[in-house]
């Protein structure tokens, strides 16, 4: 059985003040203490991965810089949907990429097209979307773009419960780079 480790929590709350500076300096949408304290939490959680590898500080400022980063997107993520701008939904991703079966000017003709006073099936907000899609699509590593091409695109179902998984991440980080890139175009105008 390994040796027991004793932390120093002051020593690991100064490397996680280190680590939150540097997140907080990249991340304007959060505090340095809050990233702090987001991290020392992780490490509490994850105290016996911290003792196995105590000994070892670029390995403990890795962990912590991934943990003071998912705070920043989680913290990213809840201000956008709270703010006044439109926010995709995983739904609405999913939709845009079913758009792009269409050719610019064929969805250009559906707009309006068997529509009712209840139910609008294509708009104009659909191509905006597909721009978005498109754009988001690209930033998104090749795996997820290949599943979701796969599913969404061309139709193919996706039967592995690992694939499967994955493809639900991958939706879900397609609508968050889509928000991204709303936003980003939204402060620079």
């Amino acid at each position: 059985m390994p040796e027991k480790v004793e932390l120093d929590w002051g020593y690991l709350a100064e490397l996680a003040d280190r680590v939150a500076r540097h997140i907080a300096g990249r991340w304007p949408i959060v505090e340095k203490d809050d990233v702090k304290q987001s991290i020392l939490e992780h490490a509490l959680n994850y105290r016996q991965t911290i003792e196995e590898h105590y000994q070892k500080e670029d390995f403990l400022w890795k962990i912590f810089r991934k943990a003071g980063i998912q705070y920043a997107v989680q913290e990213r993520n809840y201000a956008d949907l709270v703010d006044d701008q439109y926010y995709y939904t995983p739904d609405e991703a999913k939709a845009a990429l079913r758009s792009f079966l269409y050719t610019d000017d064929e969805l250009g003709q559906m707009i309006g097209k068997h529509d009712d006073l209840l139910s609008t099936r294509v708009t104009d907000s659909l191509v905006s979307a597909r721009l978005d899609a498109a754009n988001a699509l690209k930033k998104l590593d090749e795996r997820q773009q290949a599943l979701l091409m796969t599913r969404y695109v061309y139709g193919l179902p996706v039967t592995e419960q690992t694939e499967r998984q994955a493809l639900s991440r991958a939706v879900v980080a397609l609508s968050q780079r889509m928000n991204w890139s709303l936003r980003t175009k939204a402060n620079a105008a």
